[in-house]
């Protein structure tokens, strides 16, 4: 695994500091890939969520490791402080939920901007995503997935979730939490907002997982009418099911 390390830093012949964005899985430690460890390990800065540093707890060395963990207030005053205080050839890694490449595109862009395109690696993980369709077995290349995890304005996604949904496909989502309600659209205001758009909500196959992965996992598993006057945890991931099986023997 070293070698593999070695290999990146040496293939973008590195003078200047460099950042690692890694994908660590949507919550167990045991959907860490090794070359995600690799670099966490030998990476002096460490900058995370409180949740996602919990992850990767066991990978932390205090006598080695600078470990600062952000908020969405602090995010971009720490990034900055901590670009500012790296030496060159000197190693930060970010950890993100799940798979660097979804849902994160509005900080790894920041972060392109602070550290150099140049300067920055992305490493995928394994996300809720992918394991929420598995526990449903809904193919992907099937279905539609959708963030709405942004902070960006979602009617045209909400748009795209309706015709997913009148073209009979499986949708995978993130929904979005908010402070403010008015901005939520979580699993209750979802299924409000697919009824008043004239779905027959009562028909569909919904399930929400919730904390996948860890010992707190939830399922849910029904119509999605059902979820008007539910609650679930930001920390879900929500899968409606209008799988139409078909096999090779189909197509002899």
């Amino acid at each position: 695994m070293n070698n593999i390390l070695t290999a990146l830093v040496t293939e973008n012949r590195m003078k200047d500091k460099k950042l690692f964005l890694v994908g660590v899985g949507p919550g167990s430690s045991a959907y860490l890939t090794d070359i995600v460890k690799d670099v966490l390990r030998k990476s002096k800065y460490l900058i995370g969520y409180k949740y996602t540093l919990s992850i990767i707890k066991d990978l932390i060395n205090p006598n080695f490791h600078k470990v600062y963990e952000v908020t969405m207030k602090n995010q971009d005053e720490i990034y900055n402080e901590v670009y500012k205080k790296m030496q060159e050839s000197e190693f930060c890694a970010i950890p993100f939920t799940g798979d660097v490449n979804f849902s994160e595109s509005e900080v790894v862009d920041r972060l392109l901007e602070i550290f150099g395109n140049d300067n920055v690696e992305l490493m995928p993980g394994i996300s809720a995503i992918q394991v929420a369709a598995s526990r449903a077995k809904i193919p992907l290349d099937k279905a539609r997935v959708l963030s709405f995890h942004v902070t960006e304005d979602i009617e045209n996604k909400k748009k795209e979730l309706v015709g997913a949904i009148n073209d009979k496909k499986s949708v995978v989502l993130v929904p979005r939490p908010w402070n403010n309600t008015e901005k939520n659209f979580m699993q209750s205001e979802i299924a409000s907002y697919l009824k008043n758009e004239g779905i027959d909500t009562s028909k569909l196959i919904v399930w929400v997982f919730e904390f996948l992965t860890t010992v707190e996992e939830t399922v849910f598993k029904g119509k999605l009418n059902e979820l008007e006057n539910m609650v679930f945890s930001p920390m879900s991931v929500m899968v409606i099911d209008q799988v139409r099986r078909k096999t090779y023997l189909e197509f002899n």
